[in-house]
Order: structure tokens, then C-alpha cells, then sequence
């Protein structure tokens, strides 16, 4: 280990209580404002088909689950852009910005006029939207979680940062509520002729909200720290060069356990509106119902697993999910096909078992990558992988679904993507209560040693 640093542990100087909630209060809501726009989609998918996509109600809902994905695949362009800058400009200029472009879009969604009226036009302007969509949170989620991490000290790092998942939850909640809501005060009709944009309006205060928390704080103290010893990265080749030849099995690593979180993700809470109202036969109402049931319970349990990482590492919390889900992935879906109440019950057990991934997202992945390049390390890896995994698990699962008419094929397709989790998780040093200052990769001998379980008392 560098003779810089003492081989004990060491405390950290921690930012004043009311700063530490607004970080956390300004990164959480960009991505509440992003989940808030999936939930929506997700969860309006079989009016936004109807009004938007020709053809037959399978063959439209099959565009427009194809439609979700399309923003996915803009993403790692986003992660391209926003990635670095947010390395060479600091993270809170890039995600003031990304929160503006998001919000607007989804607003947009909802004035989009129906295929009846214009068109081939409608899907095209929908796509336009969702493309932009995606370009804005390639950028979004990987600098919200390093900024989160990066003002958390180190021994609550886990705790502070499952947060940011509270967010994620509460955004998808609350657009599936609205939707569900509306659903039920306006009838099928109004829904499928109006009703169902009213919630997009919704996105446009979300993203002044958003904005407005986000410029009003300081960069993070890991970042300005670096900016004032002239170690920030200067141009994006150096940034890139740096990240391929220095970084690449971290990024080989961090994507491979993206590919098992968010496969089971995007199946769990954005495919299965879908698969429980086609394939379990459920109402409509009753379909949006069970994941709104799961995601309340899982908000519950995300500070305490995000409080037990801080105690006994990151990496226990997730083989133990990992192993949960692959085990109970069968069984919970053979039991959400028998009723309403066992498909509360199964969706429930699958997403308290989901919890550990989610709780430790932005204390585990930031802390793959030293300072200099941690935005763009994360955002980049992130997002190709979501976009091939993340965003096509809807419709790879509904296609799989309908080509072999074996209803347990999303279960499958979500342990396999387990089996690539744990693959990757083999190699990913601990890196709990790590600091992140620095241009060493926390855990590894170059870099600060960890810090104190608790503070040090004088």
C-alpha cells in the first residue's frame, strides 16, 4: 500500500446533516422523475398502443413495448456525452441538464396527436421523444449515483445511497398510481381517448423541481477536491484513452452485473403489467395493482438492506440475492399464475429478494472506478448494458412468451441473466466504507484505506 496513507483505519470529515439531505434530495428526484416516465409507459402501454400503433392489439403493443425499448438503445450514446462531460464539468451542471431534457420529453409524450389523426407520424414523434428520452438518462442515472456516493461518507454510503432506489420506486409508483388512478376514475373509454396522457403532464413540475434542487448545490466535495489539485480529466480522448487501456475489466465487470439487475428490473416491474393482464389472464386493474402492492413493500425494506451493507459488505447482499432470485424465480412465477392473491404473494417474494441489488446500486458501482473517470466509467458500462439487456427485457420476454407459449420463459430469462450476475460479481473487490477521493481505484493497495465502522469519539 502507498506509504501516503496509514495502514489503520481512518475517519472522514462528513458534510453538515442539511447538506447531505439536499444531495440526496437533488439526486433522488431525477431519478424518481425518470422511474415516474417508465412507470407511466409501462403501465399505459395498452392505451398509448391503441392510440399511437396500427394494427391489432397484439401487434401494437408489441410496437410499443419495441418503442420502450428504442430509448434504451440511444442510451450509451447519452452515457457517451454526458459521461465525460460530467468528468471534465463537474456532475451537477450535467444532471441540471439532463433532468430538464428528460422531464420535457416525457411532458411531450402526452401531446403527441393519435395515429387517427396524423398517422405514420404519431409513432415517428413517439419515437423522436423516446430516442431524446434516452439520450438524457444515459447521463442521468450514472452521474445521480456518483453524486450521491460521492457526498455520502464512506461508512453510510449504503445507507445514504438506497435513497436514490427509494426514489427510483417512488417514481415508478407514483406514475403506476396515477395511471391506476385515473384508470379507475375515468373508465376504459375516456382512457383510451384522452385519459391516458394526464399523467405525462405530470413529468413537467417533477423536472423544475428537480432542476431547481440540483443548481442549487456545490459539486460534490470528492470532485471539487480533485478540480483543486489539477487531476480532473482535461479532454475526452485522454478520458477514453484512459478508460479502455486502465479500466476495462471494471467495466467488463460493473456491465455483467448490470445485465442480471436489470433484466430482473425491467421484467418485474415494467413487463409485468403486461405479462399477468396476456398471460395470467388478470384485469387490467388488477394487473396494475400487484407490482404497485411489491414496489410499496420493497421501499420499506431499502434503507435496512442498504444499512446492512454498510455492516457486512456489499457483495454478501448480493450473492445472497442473486441466489434468492435464481432459486424462487420458477416457483413465484407458477404462483403468480394462480391467482390474484398469489400473484401479490409471488411478485412480493421476488421483489424482496430484488431489494439487495437495488439498495446497493450507488455504493457499489461509483466505487469500480477511481474519481477521474468514475462518471464515464459508470455511465458508459451502465448504459450499454441496460440498453441490450434492460430495455429489451419487455418485449424478449413477451416474444419468448408468445413464440413457446411456456408462461414461465420470463423466469428463466431472469435466471440466466443471474447466472451472468454472479459470473461478474466473482472478481469485484469489496469496497465497503472505501473511500472514493483520489485517482486509485477504492479497495485496491494504491488507494485510502477504509474508513471506521463509527466515528471516532474525542
Amino acid at each position: 500500500m502507498s506509504s501516503e496513507h496509514p495502514q489503520q483505519p481512518t475517519v472522514e470529515n462528513e458534510q453538515p446533516p442539511a447538506v447531505l439531505k439536499k444531495a440526496i434530495a437533488a439526486s433522488a428526484i431525477g431519478n424518481a422523475t425518470e422511474w415516474f416516465d417508465y412507470g407511466i409507459y409501462a403501465y399505459g402501454v395498452t392505451y398509448i398502443s391503441a392510440a399511437i400503433f396500427p394494427g391489432d392489439t397484439e401487434s401494437a403493443t408489441l410496437l410499443a413495448l419495441m418503442t420502450f425499448a428504442v430509448s434504451f438503445l440511444v442510451r450509451p450514446l447519452g452515457g457517451l456525452v454526458w459521461g465525460p462531460l460530467g468528468d471534465r464539468l463537474g456532475r451537477k451542471h450535467v444532471l441540471a441538464i439532463t433532468i430538464l431534457l428528460m422531464s420535457g420529453a416525457t411532458l411531450c409524450v402526452g401531446l403527441v396527436p393519435t395515429y387517427d389523426s396524423i398517422g405514420i407520424w404519431a409513432p415517428v414523434l413517439l419515437v423522436l421523444l423516446r430516442m431524446i428520452q434516452g439520450f438524457s438518462t444515459g447521463g442521468e442515472y450514472g452521474g445521480a449515483a456518483t453524486f450521491m456516493a460521492e457526498y455520502a461518507p464512506s461508512r453510510k454510503r449504503g445507507f445514504l445511497g438506497s435513497f436514490l432506489e427509494f426514489g427510483t420506486l417512488s417514481g415508478f409508483a407514483l406514475g403506476a398510481l396515477l395511471m391506476l388512478g385515473f384508470s379507475l376514475l375515468l373508465g376504459d373509454d375516456a382512457m383510451h381517448s384522452w385519459g391516458w396522457r394526464l399523467p405525462f403532464l405530470v413529468a413537467a413540475p417533477l423536472g423544475l423541481v428537480g432542476f431547481y434542487l440540483r443548481s442549487r448545490l456545490e459539486d460534490t466535495p470528492v470532485f471539487r477536491e480533485l478540480e483543486e489539485k489539477g487531476e480532473k480529466e482535461e479532454q475526452t480522448s485522454s478520458q477514453f484513452k484512459d478508460l479502455l487501456a486502465g479500466y476495462w475489466r471494471p467495466i467488463l465487470r460493473l456491465g455483467g452485473m448490470v445485465v442480471a439487475l436489470n433484466v430482473v428490473n425491467y421484467t418485474l416491474l415494467t413487463y409485468m403489467p403486461t405479462y399477468l393482464e396476456n398471460q395470467i389472464g388478470l384485469s387490467s386493474d388488477e394487473s396494475l395493482m400487484v407490482p404497485i402492492i411489491g414496489m410499496l413493500a420493497m421501499m420499506v425494506f431499502l434503507p435496512f438492506a442498504g444499512r446492512l451493507s454498510d455492516r457486512v459488505g456489499r457483495k454478501p447482499l448480493w450473492w445472497f440475492s442473486l441466489a434468492g432470485l435464481f432459486v424462487a424465480g420458477a416457483p413465484m412465477f407458477l404462483l403468480m399464475g394462480t391467482s390474484l392473491t398469489g400473484a401479490i404473494v409471488g411478485f412480493a417474494v421476488l421483489g424482496l429478494l430484488y431489494v439487495p441489488q437495488l439498495a446497493t446500486i450507488s455504493a457499489t458501482f461509483p466505487a469500480m472506478f477511481p474519481t477521474h473517470v468514475r462518471y464515464a466509467g459508470f455511465a458508459i458500462a451502465y448504459n450499454v448494458s441496460t440498453s441490450l439487456f434492460g430495455g429489451t427485457a419487455p418485449a424478449i420476454n413477451d416474444w419468448l412468451t408468445t413464440k413457446t407459449g411456456n408462461p414461465l420463459m420470463p423466469a428463466y430469462y431472469m435466471m440466466a441473466a443471474c447466472v451472468v450476475g454472479a459470473i461478474a460479481l466473482l472478481k469485484v473487490p469489496e469496497t465497503t466504507r472505501c473511500p472514493l477521493n483520489g485517482t486509485a481505484t477504492p479497495g485496491t493497495e494504491e488507494a485510502l484505506p477504509p474508513v471506521e465502522l463509527e466515528p471516532a469519539r474525542s
